[in-house]
């Protein structure tokens, strides 16, 4: 009687949230302002009253709910989180895909407790789901810092072709800023507004290069840093490294090309055993269901999924090449 409460218990709550977050995502698609003019309103209506100094230092808010906000904000190992998020554009705080994991993970691990044997399977089910939302960010900021490459070459060439022409570092970012859509225009812009508000061209390039994550990038801060310390043609580093880029564009979509097939192989390799499953679970459905009722199944099929992952890790180190 008392594990039925338990459940019903942990049933109820998670319905609640997730009938809050479903709520939540509708009312920021549909009313995207509406939070921020509600701020913005009771800011307003504070400032006429309050005769106190105002703060106007920038701070970083984790959550809508202030006292996960303060809680996520006593986490270092959170900042980490905090930058694939920003790095990936993502319109929500990190609370909210925090609340979702945590709830993904509970649905996905009581759903295993009913259809799978063994609690062990059930918990790595659970943290999987989990893991869901962090992997869309990950794919999410894989896909900008893609676009950012893209964008790079381009923008480069527009700011040696502006210091050519005789304008300064910050009035070629400028223009950067404003020709450029997402990712590179906007992250151009916020690193020249830190430079107007204050900051040195050296400290705000360095926070660029920590919320892009670009390897080409940062050659192109540490050769502008290198260029106001010791001197030298600016322009003419900035185009040579805009080469530099393209030329390595071309030697990456070659060895692109040559490793096609290792990868072709390697989807093989890890798909053959699942559609192996699914077959010998349509034409001999009690030959495969041994694997899931017996001990010494359960434990081949724990030994196998261990040597699938260590498999799965290997050949995308062999696949993977960096360029």
């Amino acid at each position: 009687m008392l594990i039925v409460l338990v459940f019903a218990l942990i049933v109820f709550v998670l319905t609640l949230v997730v009938i809050e977050l479903t709520l939540y995502a509708y009312r920021n698609y549909r009313y995207p302002d509406r939070a921020k003019v509600g701020k913005r309103l009771e800011r307003l209506h504070k400032d006429k009253y309050d005769t106190t100094s105002t703060d106007i230092t920038k701070k970083m808010t984790l959550s809508e709910v202030p006292a996960l906000n303060d809680l996520l904000n006593r986490m270092n190992w959170v900042q980490s989180l905090e930058r694939l998020r920003r790095q990936a554009n993502a319109s929500y705080p990190l609370g909210f895909y925090i609340l979702l994991s945590l709830v993904l993970a509970l649905t996905g691990f009581l759903a295993a407790m009913f259809f799978l044997p063994g609690n062990i399977m059930a918990m790595v089910l659970g943290l999987a789901v989990g893991a869901v939302p962090f992997m869309a960010l990950r794919m999410m900021k894989k896909k900008r810092m893609e676009k950012f490459m893209d964008q790079l070459p381009e923008a480069l060439d527009l700011i040696g072709r502006s210091l050519r022409a005789g304008h300064a570092f910050t009035s070629g970012m400028k223009m950067v800023s404003e020709q450029f859509v997402d990712p590179l225009g906007p992250e151009f812009g916020e690193t020249l507004d830190q430079i107007n508000f204050g900051v040195s061209v050296a400290d705000a390039l360095r926070n660029l290069t920590l919320r892009v994550d670009c390897q080409d990038l940062k050659f192109f801060v540490v050769s502008v840093n290198l260029q106001r310390e010791t001197g030298g043609n600016l322009a003419e580093i900035i185009e040579n490294i805009a080469r530099l880029i393209r030329e390595r564009f071309k030697f990456f979509g070659k060895v692109r090309t040559l490793a096609a097939e290792g990868k072709l192989s390697a989807y093989i390799l890890i798909g053959l055993p699942f559609a192996v499953m699914v077959v010998l679970s349509l034409v001999n459905p009690e030959y495969i269901r041994t694997l899931f009722t017996e001990p010494e199944g359960r434990t081949a099929l724990y030994i196998a999924g261990v040597m699938m992952f260590a498999g799965i890790v290997f050949i995308r180190k062999m696949i993977k090449i960096r360029v």
